[in-house]
């Protein structure tokens, strides 16, 4: 009897490991567990600067967060989430760790991830992608962009308007043609309004180094630059810290930062010895990233994923604009800023992109 029970415990043993194995209704390790088959999934994975960098990753993320929570998602792997790139390397192993995870729509987040996403995206066929930042043809990727210079054309005017000395700084990332149309657009703006300022134009050579950023920061603020544009990622908190740090030490100074991507104010925040607080950003372009990612997001979830497509974002679909937390502006610098986004918006100016 006994060994009757031992063989019968042994069949059914044997018999539900080869219908696991068969996939028969199950998951596999590497799915997601328990995913409805009409259950939309989405996920992102970040460049270098991460998913806190305070800069377009994080705006990312707040975006794919906001969508989550508009369609009663949940964090994780049957709703939304993302990954954390600590190197180029982390590229490619995490989009196809989410592609393996079956998440319907997967983000690359930057321009660095272009050559990652066009490799995936031909292994995984079935998986739709999108990239930010880039164009990757490939029917099953929708490539994102904005009009960067656009919007830096508009803080070269609150720069050319508002400095005292003349001289205004740029720290970009890394050289590339993306940054060089933030670049290019400050340079054009501070010009249309001051063509006497000189734009001294540095980059860093990362996204992740705010060492860097501070250390650049700190020759452009010590030769008599008084605001400083960054379009950087993670490595422009350094250039907040520098400047918060020379206000410490000289309250009456009037030193700012232009932020990038987010409304960076709170990056700005700072007190005095005495501790009077202080606030050294001065305006910010933001480049809501979150809009398009929630935008894509509810577009895809609907069937309508347009892949093998280029959507651009700007001031029209209130991607591009003047951060809202503007008071360091004079009533002067914001009716021209008003006045120069009706001149983008009717045509009347062309704003260089390189």
């Amino acid at each position: 009897m006994k060994k009757k029970n031992i063989f019968f415990v042994l069949f059914i043993f044997l018999l539900s490991t080869i219908l696991t194995a068969c996939g028969g209704g199950g998951t596999n390790e590497e799915g997601n567990e328990g995913k409805k088959d009409d259950q939309f999934t989405v996920a992102m994975v970040t460049d270098v600067g991460g998913v806190d960098d305070k800069s377009f990753n994080q705006s990312a993320w707040e975006g794919l967060q906001a969508f989550g929570k508009a369609n009663g998602m949940e964090k994780g792997s049957n709703g939304y989430d993302y990954l954390q790139s600590k190197s180029d390397a982390d590229y490619a192993t995490n989009l196809n760790t989410l592609a393996r995870k079956d998440f319907n729509l997967i983000y690359g987040i930057g321009y660095l991830l272009q050559s990652a996403i066009d490799e995936v995206a031909q292994q995984q066929k079935d998986t739709h992608f999108a990239i930010v930042d880039s164009i990757v043809e490939q029917p099953n990727v929708a490539s994102i962009t904005f009009k960067e210079h656009e919007g830096s054309f508009l803080v070269g005017v609150v720069a050319g308007l508002t400095t005292k000395t003349n001289k205004v700084g740029f720290v970009g990332g890394v050289e590339g043609d993306l940054i060089k149309k933030f670049q290019v657009g400050f340079e054009q703006g501070v010009k249309a309004v001051n063509p006497k300022a000189k734009v001294d134009v540095q980059y860093a050579g990362a996204f992740d180094a705010a060492d860097k950023g501070k250390q650049i920061a700190s020759s452009m603020y010590g030769s008599g630059t008084d605001i400083i544009y960054h379009a950087a990622g993670a490595t422009g908190n350094g250039v907040f810290s520098e400047a918060i740090d020379l206000k410490v030490e000289d309250p009456n100074r009037d030193i700012w930062v232009i932020g990038v991507d987010r409304d960076q104010h709170e990056e700005g925040n700072g007190k005095t010895k005495d501790g009077k607080e202080f606030n050294v950003t001065l305006t910010s372009m933001v480049k809501r990233v979150d809009v398009a990612v929630q935008d894509l997001s509810e577009r895809a979830k609907k069937g309508d994923f347009p892949g093998g497509e280029v959507i651009e974002y700007g001031i029209e679909e209130d991607a591009i604009k003047i951060a809202t937390s503007d008071g360091h502006l004079s009533e002067e610098v914001k009716g021209k800023i008003q006045e120069y986004t009706d001149k983008i918006n009717k045509g009347e100016i062309k704003v260089s992109e390189k």
